[in-house]
């Protein structure tokens, strides 16, 4: 009986949990998850600054005046960075999904996702930091 053909019940019979482990895709579908909930916070507290301009501008100005901070622009860099590699790997999986070939790529795939990411991270990442080094 070759290992495709074994069943769930056989697996867990010869004390196996089945599930899948790692790879490459594996840490992509991780990264997708955890990336898509950080940017879901980031929305969360976007529209509840923009709240605070209504109740109170002054508290609003104060808060802004924050954002300005090394700090709060080293995040702004790892948003973008969270964004991007969301999108990249989102539409790295619709061409698993939609292209034929897709499914024997995925590595690759994954690889030029990467490299795309690398590729605009970095001149973004300089130019962001030169507006606190100037």
């Amino acid at each position: 009986m070759t290992a495709s053909t074994i069943s769930l019940g056989e697996e867990l019979k010869r004390g196996r949990i089945p599930f899948y482990r790692g790879g490459l895709s594996m840490w992509a579908w991780v990264a997708q998850r955890i990336t898509g909930v950080l940017i879901y916070v980031f929305l969360l507290i976007h529209v509840a600054d923009n709240l605070m301009l209504r109740v109170s501008p002054d508290a609003y100005n104060e808060v802004i005046h924050t954002y300005k901070t090394l700090v709060v622009g080293l995040g702004e860099i790892g948003l973008v960075a969270a964004i991007l590699g969301h999108a990249l790997n989102g539409l790295r999986i619709v061409f698993i999904d939609l292209w034929g070939k897709g499914v024997g790529k995925t590595n690759q795939m994954l690889w030029g996702a990467v490299i795309i990411w690398a590729l605009l991270m970095i001149p973004f990442t300089v130019n962001h930091l030169s507006h606190y080094f100037k």
